[in-house]
């Protein structure tokens, strides 16, 4: 065993986060831990809306080039996560959500996390310049550049708008996937871009209501913590409706059809009435649910629109472009 002290002094608020725990020694790792410090969950939706823009793409890619490129995006993707993992190692093991990562519980040390992080961001950039393209490598690299950097060193410890601004990081694989076969941007790409940024804020924030305790022991200057959960309510419902029209914009622009029209009406419905109701149930025991509810369906509501795009390029059903 041995003794791991975290001190961390920051943020917005001034806050400091200290912790001192007992943990098992750093040989106890194995594989699962590391790939614990991808993040699985986060890097599977962006390896999916990645896909997406590779799929809705105009002309062909080589079966072999879309996984290499795909594989690069998830690579890049968990690759941030292990270094994000290894930068916020102090507030992680003061949080009740993420206290048993793999270095709070120490069976990964943050120098080992660093290293890996770094060793997969160079290979997944270096690896999609040499195979796929220049142009989808240097959006990788801006994309892991932009989350480690720019979001996890420095907005998410300085301001509530941290989610705002660093959602960009997490909402660049489609022109990624898009890039990758035609070497260059669009509009098409960059809508999607933009609906992964709008829905980011109340996806975040609707977990950071139920979690707001976590993060003000933590000294993260949440939206919750900062400005409270009553503004943070309205924000949510702010950025639902910029978002929900937003989701409708490919049927607008010609490369949506007839199932991305049902499935944008009836999912955008479906995410105003919960973000409604999150703004709605501020006290007593709905309130955290509510913000629960937006937060699983909010997962949901991005993947089936995202789906319903790829299943019209399989299926070969046409853009609304197409019906006129």
């Amino acid at each position: 065993m041995s003794d791991i002290t975290y001190t961390q002094s920051g943020g917005s608020n001034g806050a400091s986060v200290s912790a001192s725990r007992k943990t098992p020694g750093y040989m106890e790792a194995d594989i699962a831990d590391y790939f614990a410090l991808l993040k699985p969950r986060v890097m599977s939706l962006v390896v999916f809306t990645g896909l997406v823009g590779m799929m809705i793409a105009p002309g062909d890619i080589h079966p072999l080039t879309a996984f290499t490129a795909l594989l690069c995006i998830a690579v890049g993707a968990g690759a941030s996560g292990a270094l994000n993992m290894w930068w916020d190692a102090d507030i992680d093991a003061v949080m009740e959500r993420t206290v048993n990562r793999p270095i709070p519980k120490g069976v990964v040390s943050a120098q080992s996390a660093a290293a890996f992080g770094a060793t997969l961001s160079a290979a997944s950039v270096f690896v999609m310049a040499a195979l796929v393209g220049y142009v989808p490598a240097a959006l990788l690299a801006f994309t892991i550049l932009f989350y480690v950097v720019v979001y996890t060193m420095w907005l998410k410890r300085s301001t509530s708008q941290n989610i705002v601004i660093g959602g960009l990081a997490g909402a660049l694989p489609p022109a990624i996937g898009w890039a990758s076969v035609t070497g260059g941007l669009a509009l098409e790409p960059l809508v999607l871009v933009a609906i992964i940024f709008m829905w980011t804020p109340p996806h975040f924030w609707a977990l950071a209501l139920v979690r707001n305790d976590d993060y003000t022991r933590a000294g993260v200057p949440m939206m919750p913590v900062v400005a409270g959960p009553d503004a943070t309510r309205t924000q949510i419902l702010f950025y639902s409706l910029l978002l929900v029209p937003l989701g409708a914009a490919p049927l607008v622009l010609g490369f949506g059809g007839m199932i991305y029209a049902v499935a944008s009406l009836g999912l955008g419905a479906g995410f105003l009435a919960l973000a409604v109701n999150v703004w709605r149930h501020r006290i007593g025991d709905v309130a955290q649910p509510s913000a629960m509810r937006l937060f699983g369906f909010s997962i949901f509501y991005l993947f089936a629109l995202f789906a319903s795009l790829l299943i019209e390029r399989i299926v070969g059903i046409a853009p609304y472009a197409g019906w006129m």
